[in-house]
């Protein structure tokens, strides 16, 4: 399923999310024009599991600064374009609901706590770890409690043929998480590919934090005659 948008507008510009789609596609940009120094680039500010625990133990910054810069790097054009087309699709309602600056650190927050999860389930792992799926698991997970009655518009495969349905938010999130979980627990090793993991781990990440990062909707007031 692949969505398309949700129902409810922005009630204020989202310049954040913008500002997160934009500077993840820049860097991506840059990514490309490297050429053949692309890949050095993505080992040395991409997450190797390995390399985090070595720093833990050997150089603090090393094992740090990749947690960071992991979350906006990407693999392909693909997996850009897809990771901020989720973006743009529910940060906006979850930045409404977090504030400005809020919403930034929440998305920071749930893209750590991502990045550690992969580590968690693949500690030997050498293969580097990029994109910031994980982040945007995490905003998926504030978005499915704060908007349990939106609807999101979807693209719908049935058999060889596209359908357009209007899909409660509640129900295309849980499939969603469903499919990263089945994936995640058949993946027995880690040479490689989606990181499943940093995706159920950012999203349940994003669950928990959105209770701190949300803020409460003004009353309305009742009209007496």
């Amino acid at each position: 399923m692949f969505p398309l948008k949700d129902t409810i507008p922005s009630k204020t510009f989202p310049f954040v999310n913008i500002g997160l789609i934009v500077l993840n596609i820049l860097i991506f940009i840059y990514e490309f024009l490297l050429g053949r120094q692309a890949e050095a680039f993505i080992y040395e500010f991409g997450l190797t599991p390995v390399r985090f625990y070595w720093g833990l133990q050997h150089d603090f910054t090393d094992a740090l600064i990749p947690v960071f810069t992991s979350m906006f790097l990407h693999g392909g054009w693909f997996h850009v374009l897809g990771n901020m087309w989720f973006l743009y699709i529910f940060g906006d309602n979850v930045e409404d609901r977090c504030g400005h600056f809020g919403y930034f650190v929440f998305y920071l927050l749930c893209g750590i706590g991502a990045a550690l999860s992969q580590t968690v389930f693949f500690p030997r792992s050498t293969v580097p770890m990029v994109g910031a799926s994980g982040a945007i698991a995490g905003v998926l997970g504030g978005y499915f409690l704060l908007f349990p009655h939106s609807r999101v518009l979807t693209l719908v495969p049935i058999f060889v043929f596209l359908q357009v349905m209007e899909i409660p938010a509640v129900v295309f999130l849980i499939f969603w998480f469903v499919v990263q979980f089945i994936q995640g627990s058949m993946t027995s090793s880690a040479q490689g590919g989606v990181a499943w993991w940093a995706h159920i781990g950012g999203f349940i990440v994003g669950m928990i934090l959105i209770f701190f990062f949300r803020r409460r909707e003004p009353r309305r007031t009742p009209y007496w005659n």
